[in-house]
């Protein structure tokens, strides 16, 4: 029998919902900070309860500490890691969906809140899901998750061990595997994203690795202003404005 690992934090009614709403993860308890005016806790507790998840009132101190800061909001909750999408899953949303695959292929990000607001934009721009390098999923879940505001909970999320074998199944689908790179020839504006498609979208330093750039169908490269050379944010908002143009 594999070791319990120990207990991840989530923080802020933001997350801790979307943790309780998602049902894909262990929790083992909810503080709540004293004084914390429950009746707006309402409905969270109540879905708290409903999974059987214990609640706890501490000390607003003790909740810092727990937290590592005062950014909690009155609410923590200690619980199991959040496991991996499966792929055959994703797909099968996928081939459920009315509207074409529209999915992100990450590699290289290296720090947790540009993932988690990476993740974030992408739920909030109708994104079906992320394919994320196995490395990726060892980042610190208490940053992402802030950063995230839920959507490292929401949105499908798949842990890609070999990139070949992923792309293979998903392009089995129809899909396109698009590379955003900084010197590409064509501008997004030239190329037609709204069928079936994958972004692949690098890292802060070092972009997209040689075996993904191999894979690709293109090479696009979204117009920046001003002195910012990458965003990985702007970029995902800007290639998924295509998928709907």
């Amino acid at each position: 029998m594999s070791a319990r690992l120990p207990p991840q934090r989530l923080e802020g009614r933001i997350s801790v919902a979307a943790a309780l709403e998602a049902r894909i993860r262990r929790i083992d308890l909810l503080c709540v900070a004293h004084g914390t005016h429950v009746e707006k806790l309402d409905e969270l507790l109540d879905l708290a309860r409903e999974r059987g998840v214990p609640v706890k009132e501490v000390a607003d101190g003790e909740l810092d500490r727990m937290a590592g800061g005062v950014t909690h909001g009155g609410l923590v909750a200690l619980c199991g890691p959040r496991p991996p999408t499966r792929l055959e899953d994703l797909i099968a949303s996928l081939r459920s969906s009315a509207s074409p695959a529209s999915l992100l292929l990450l590699e290289g990000v290296e720090d947790a809140q540009n993932l988690g607001f990476t993740l974030r934009s992408a739920e909030a721009l109708g994104a079906h899901g992320v394919l994320l390098k196995k490395h990726l999923w060892d980042f610190d879940e208490a940053a992402l998750t802030r950063a995230a505001s839920g959507a490292w909970d929401r949105l499908p999320v798949v842990k890609v061990e070999r990139d070949g074998d992923a792309l293979q199944e998903l392009r089995a689908q129809g899909c396109a595997l698009w590379g955003c790179l900084a010197n590409a020839k064509r501008t997004m504006h030239e190329v037609d994203l709204r069928g079936p498609v994958i972004l692949a979208i690098g890292g802060e330093k070092r972009g997209l690795s040689g075996a993904v750039r191999s894979q690709c169908d293109g090479m696009l490269r979204i117009p920046m202003t001003g002195p910012a050379g990458s965003l990985a944010l702007y970029r995902v908002c800007q290639a998924r404005a295509l998928l709907d143009g």
